[in-house]
């Protein structure tokens, strides 16, 4: 087998350490983050409540503000919310800090039950809240920034990565575009007989025996073994051995794809584990929990939002000819058809304009998109840009017809035109964003939003919802993809 040649970069655990080092700052700064959460959530609501003056009667208050950020400490080293494994990526953390924050409420309720404490429902179930909102928006900055210096290319782990040439090639691909997952691939180790001429910008360390040396020579910390059949349990298991002396992270990529961890259990059958998948959760009791969620969320946001939708309205029927509304046929949950509400951003004959600019398509799927569209208005391509257009649709949410997160809703010709696994997505109501919208929008592939859109209905989850919609802030002020 050729293999590229190579030279030691640094110390055996310089990577360990360099590792250990930025993930530990990152922990301390959670801890401070979530610390000052609940110190301004309990002295907030105080002060609020009562003022400055501490009487016989608030006394019992002002005590329970003081815990409060000790409290919440507390449930969520219980809630494991400070587990590197769970941070970083993922909903898994939030998760675990709204369990944290339900427990919380829960455990103040018993406990004020049990020692007969005269403690306001009210006041419990607005300081616990509000500090619990306040730790997910401060730990989805503290990712942003996390992920804005990965993009940079700091923080990364050095990665090995272990099986044959096309998938470590298509993971390579995957892990460079998606940066912000924090793995910088920086060598391969293949099958015996293998030459890894498809590798050119990656360095061939030798076979799946000289994996143990790689990590050596490549100053790495985390292997990532892809599914393939020469690496069986015993040998996964032998090099887990290899690896466990120096700490470095091995990761046993799935061949289930997409596949959400909270969906996957190991269970013993006949002293073999077995990985089993569990359904995803299209019906029942959870989604009755997402309709009510996002039918409570439409209303408040039009209530909030009132002056800018009039501001919007005004602006575009001001400075064009047509209606404001712009209404079109979509399709919905189960193939449901129904019409969708947006601000018009396009001339009133935009439609019958749609065949002379068809070669114009830049779009490598069923959608037609091009980025200098001459059917836009003026304010239309303001609008787009900031998502603005869109806000109509929360008419559609709180009448039931779409979700605040979910697949973009599709149209009936692109339905029409849709493959039978594409089809997936209409298990699910459409969303006004979704995980389609704020990884890119209209710069991704169509195979690549089709991926994303269909992750989305296999691993739905309220605290994925969360996630979105914090996402969806930023994506619309970087505007990126939006035309």
């Amino acid at each position: 087998m050729a293999a590229r040649p190579f030279q030691r970069v640094r110390g055996r655990h310089a990577a360990m350490s360099r590792r250990q080092d930025w993930e530990r700052r990152y922990v301390r700064s959670l801890l401070l983050s979530d610390l000052t959460a609940g110190v301004v959530a309990g002295a907030g609501t105080f002060f609020t409540r009562f003022g400055d003056q501490v009487t016989v009667y608030n006394r019992q208050y002002l005590v329970w503000s003081a815990l409060m950020p000790l409290a919440l400490l507390l449930v969520l080293v219980a809630a494991r919310a400070y587990e590197r494994r769970y941070l970083f990526v993922g909903s898994d953390e939030y998760q675990r800090v709204l369990r944290g924050g339900a427990g919380l409420v829960g455990g103040a309720a018993v406990v004020s039950y049990a020692l007969h404490l005269d403690l306001a429902r009210s006041y419990v179930l607005v300081a616990c809240p509000l500090a619990i909102v306040a730790i997910v928006v401060l730990r989805f900055v503290l990712r942003k920034r996390l992920h804005l210096a990965r993009s940079r290319g700091e923080n990364l782990r050095r990665v090995i990565v272990v099986g044959h040439e096309l998938s470590i090639i298509g993971m390579t691909r995957q892990l460079r575009r998606e940066r912000y997952h924090g793995l910088e691939v920086v060598g391969a180790c293949l099958p015996p007989g293998a030459d890894g001429v498809g590798l050119t910008d990656l360095t061939v360390f030798g076979t799946f025996d000289d994996v143990a040396t790689a990590v050596e020579l490549a100053d790495a910390d985390t292997v990532v073994v892809l599914s393939c059949p020469e690496l069986d349990g015993a040998a996964v298991r032998r090099l887990a051995w290899r690896l466990e002396r120096d700490e470095v992270d091995l990761v046993v990529a799935s061949a289930l794809v997409d596949v959400a961890g909270a969906r996957t259990t190991i269970r013993p059958f006949d002293g073999l584990p077995m990985l089993h998948v569990e359904h995803p959760r299209l019906h029942g009791g959870s989604r009755l929990v997402k309709d009510l969620v996002d039918r409570l969320g439409a209303a408040v946001l039009l209530i909030l939002l009132s002056p800018v939708l009039l501001t919007v309205a005004l602006c575009v029927g001001l400075t064009s000819r047509g209606p404001v509304l712009f209404r079109q046929v979509r399709v919905g949950r189960d193939g449901r058809l129904f019409r969708i509400f947006k601000f018009r951003s396009m001339y009133v004959d935009a439609e019958a304009r749609l065949a002379e600019l068809r070669h114009l398509n830049e779009h490598d799927g069923v959608l037609f998109k091009i980025r200098d569209d001459p059917r836009v208005t003026p304010v239309g391509q303001w609008l787009r840009r900031f998502s603005l257009d869109e806000l109509p649709q929360l008419l559609n949410v709180l009448s039931g017809q779409m979700s605040l997160v979910g697949p973009r809703p599709p149209l009936p010709t692109e339905v029409a035109a849709y493959a039978d696994d594409v089809r997936r997505r209409l298990a699910v109501k459409p969303g006004m964003t979704g995980l389609w919208q704020v990884s890119g929008r209209s710069d991704l592939s169509w195979e690549e939003a089709v991926r994303l859109d269909l992750r989305y209905v296999e691993n739905w989850s309220l605290s994925l919802d969360l996630v979105i919609l914090l996402r969806t802030v930023t994506a619309v002020v970087r505007s990126s993809g939006a035309y």
